[in-house]
């Protein structure tokens, strides 16, 4: 009678108690999850010119992309050049920035069109995006 019952006490206790693995993936799934870094991207490949001035800017908010074809993007979506700076003007908020890629095989007249309606929606703070290279 007494191996019966420790038998049966035996049997509750023997599964495998998975507490601690949960919490260690769940204190890793966090980790991961804060330090992980997001990349703006603006939807499209271009390829940049190159400029020996080139400087990294951190406080983009908006990307604007020119296409080789002369398409233009903005922040993934396509968009028509006589609205591109009223669609600017709704992303960007207060001091945000903008930056406008223009791929090297876009035209000149294209890339100051789309920064002449940027700036006339309002957004003061508009750059050009370029590789660093040797010039």
């Amino acid at each position: 009678m007494r191996r019966r019952r420790l038998r049966e006490a035996s049997d509750d206790s023997t599964g495998i108690d998975l507490t601690p693995m949960l919490d260690v993936v769940f204190i890793m799934l966090i980790f991961f999850i804060v330090t992980t870094s997001f990349i703006k991207e603006s939807g499209v490949e271009i390829q940049r010119p190159e400029s020996s001035e080139a400087t990294a800017r951190q406080d983009t908010r908006v990307l604007v992309a020119i296409t080789g074809e002369g398409a233009i993007w903005v922040d993934g979506e396509a968009v028509d050049a006589h609205r591109v700076g009223v669609r600017v003007a709704q992303l960007v908020s207060g001091d945000g920035s903008v930056v406008v890629q223009a791929d090297k095989n876009s035209t000149t007249g294209l890339l100051i069109q789309v920064m002449d309606r940027i700036h006339q929606a309002g957004v003061e703070n508009v750059a050009v995006a370029a590789n660093r290279g040797a010039g």
